[in-house]
């Protein structure tokens, strides 16, 4: 797939919102609340699919070359911490949004938010599941499956579905306005 600069420039621009969301932070103990959902979300809904997935594919790749840019920091052994799982899943969420949004012809607030509530359930399937993965095998410590949905779930769920309120709430006004300007590229 050839990119144009334009399109090149809106994924570089995606992945800082990313990197910046992960800056704006509230600690917890395992699973630091950020606004990298948020700018996860946008990319698939303003970029589509393909090009939401670059934006996160470069935000990861960035970060694994050892730019701090993560919630904890970056590097290579980065994919060894429980978290990583949520970076993973922020690529399949921007990809999966993407393909629904752009293939909506007409767009609606259920629409969006169901296709980001999709999103959503990716980001904590890949992330809750990771955190489960790397706490008992690698970490060798004992976490259950249901230790992992109260880490990793519970406590971020009900900011994460206001937050994909408002996404969608935007989006629904966004979206008409770039289409009319010219400047929304996720139909292709």
């Amino acid at each position: 797939m050839k990119l144009t600069l334009r399109e090149m420039i809106l994924i570089s621009i995606f992945a800082a919102l990313t990197a910046v969301g992960a800056f704006i932070k509230i600690p917890t103990p395992l699973v630091p609340f950020t606004l990298q959902f948020l700018f996860c979300a946008y990319s698939g809904i303003f970029l589509g699919g393909s090009k939401g997935l670059y934006s996160q594919l470069l935000y990861v790749s960035i970060g694994l070359m050892g730019i701090p840019i993560f919630a904890s920091g970056g590097g290579p052994t980065y994919i060894l911490q429980p978290t990583f799982g949520y970076l993973l899943g922020f690529m399949t969420c921007s990809y999966t949004v993407g393909r629904l949004v752009q293939n909506f012809t007409t767009i609606s607030f259920m629409k969006i938010f169901s296709s980001v509530l999709l999103g959503l359930l990716l980001v904590y399937l890949c992330g809750v599941g990771y955190l489960y993965l790397i706490v008992n095998f690698y970490l060798h410590k004992q976490m259950t499956l249901q230790a992992a949905i109260g880490a990793g779930f519970l406590p971020y769920i009900t900011s994460d579905l206001i937050l994909s309120v408002i996404i969608s709430l935007t989006a629904v006004r966004i979206i008409p306005i770039l289409k009319k300007s010219g400047y929304y590229i996720s139909a292709h």
